[in-house]
């Protein structure tokens, strides 16, 4: 069987990949790996489900809770809610394990499973790989009295809307606020959220109905927000993802400030109310090269982690670290959050804007974007493209033309024949031109195409 967790969970096509059967299976064998596995005693574990508004999130939902409750786990339905509210919930609830059923920013037709450990921390691969291989054994199926129950988790979005404003350093009163909610599992949360903190507050994106998630709203379609936020004259605009794990911002002039720019910005923030812990941001190495030189002049130092989430997460954890995230919008805040949380950090960045006087773009304005071009190079040995002495060759190349004003990424993909040829530099011409250059040296030296 071909490995099923990816780097965010089982994700697919919803009865397709994603079916009612699979679900069942997996809630069965997790049943027993994060919950009778790491109970002690007698004790019957207890699990926090939730998930996005895709209409295939009720049939998935509901082939996860029969597996568990099946397999002698009591389960809390928290409904339609973000990613980071189920992590809050596991943690909050102190139950053994967590259930998200979300694609994130991917288009409706898909649907995923997402598994969150005690304390609502994502999964280490070990875990991942134990849940597959326990779906290979025979069922654990307990009878009468100890098969689990299911019940509403009646005061779940309360108590998740309740944690975000006590993380509040500043009212936002006087601010206007735009909230594109994607379609998303933030439409309920998260204009009650920004409304009871104080600001005036737009919404578009929030009228959910099963198939229009993530459909020209939200983070991944930005022209919707900045349209509203001209119209309505307002200070920011704040768009989330399907599973609102993420935030994007736009100024008061229409302009999008992406999650390196807000990284920095909540980076001093943090720094000045002595809150990042060794002066040190954790980020991947798509972050652009501006936000390293802004922050390197403000005496905060950036560790770079591969790309994903999980792997900032692993970073943070590692130094125990404050504040991480990456370019597309994923913002970890460690004191309040195990995961990253686009509602919490639209908050935070608000606060920011409030507390301060100034605008998102005169605090964005700490970071100079340098420009980066990205070219993915497909039908190539991707596992060449760091010992291929033709292409380094090429690579010290261009590293010496652009000397401390731009940098060279070659990442090879994870999962396909392609090579991502990624270069900054100080204007976009030559970023273009070294990155189409190098691209064509990786094509020619480890094309899979057989030579004529």
């Amino acid at each position: 069987m071909s490995k099923l967790f990816g780097t965010d969970g089982v994700r697919g096509l919803a009865n397709g990949l994603i079916t009612a059967e699979l679900s069942l299976q997996l809630a069965q064998a997790a049943a027993v790996v994060l919950g009778h596995n790491a109970v002690a005693g007698d004790r019957r574990p207890t699990a926090v489900i939730a998930r996005d508004p895709r209409i295939s999130g009720e049939f998935i939902a509901a082939a996860v809770e029969a597996g568990l409750a099946s397999s002698g786990v009591d389960v809390y339905d928290a409904g339609v809610l973000p990613t980071p509210a189920a992590a809050f919930l596991v943690a909050d609830l102190d139950a053994d394990f967590g259930v998200m059923i979300s694609a994130s920013h991917n288009p409706a037709p898909d649907n995923g499973i997402k598994f969150l450990a005690r304390g609502g921390k994502k999964l280490s691969d070990a875990l991942e790989d134990a849940i597959e291989d326990e779906m290979a054994n025979p069922r654990h199926r307990p009878v009468a009295g100890d098969v689990g129950r299911i019940q509403r988790f009646a005061d779940a979005e309360d108590r998740y809307v309740v944690h975000l404003l006590q993380t509040l350093p500043h009212r936002l009163e006087g601010l206007k606020v735009v909230l594109d909610c994607a379609h998303g599992a933030a439409s309920g949360c998260s204009p009650e959220v920004f409304r009871h903190a104080g600001a005036d507050i737009v919404v578009i994106g929030a009228d959910p109905d099963g198939v229009n998630i993530n459909d020209g709203y939200g983070s991944t379609h930005l022209e919707k927000l900045q349209a509203a936020v001209l119209e309505h004259g307002a200070d920011l605009g704040i768009a989330h993802d399907g599973d609102a794990d993420r935030c994007l911002a736009v100024d008061h002039e229409g302009t999008v400030v992406d999650g390196d720019q807000i990284m920095a910005v909540m980076a001093l923030a943090m720094r000045d109310a002595g809150k990042l812990r060794e002066d040190t941001l954790v980020a991947t190495v798509m972050s652009n090269l501006g936000l390293k030189i802004a922050l390197r002049e403000a005496g905060i130092t950036i560790k770079e982690t591969g790309v994903g989430d999980r792997y900032v997460l692993e970073g943070m954890r590692d130094g125990d670290y404050s504040l991480g995230g990456e370019q597309s919008g994923h913002v970890i805040f460690a004191e309040y959050a195990t995961t990253g949380d686009g509602v919490l950090t639209g908050l935070q960045l608000a606060a920011r804007m409030a507390a301060t006087g100034k605008s998102l773009k005169e605090l964005a304005a700490v970071m100079t974007k340098l420009p980066q071009v990205l070219i993915n190079v497909k039908g190539v040995d991707r596992t060449a493209a760091t010992s291929d002495e033709g292409v380094q060759e090429a690579v010290r190349e261009a590293e010496a033309i652009l000397g401390e004003t731009g940098r060279v990424l070659l990442r090879p993909s994870g999962t396909e024949p392609v090579v991502r040829v990624m270069v900054e530099a100080g204007d976009t011409g030559t970023a273009q031109r070294i990155a189409e250059d190098l691209a064509a040296t990786v094509q020619e030296r480890l094309s899979l195409e057989p030579v004529a």
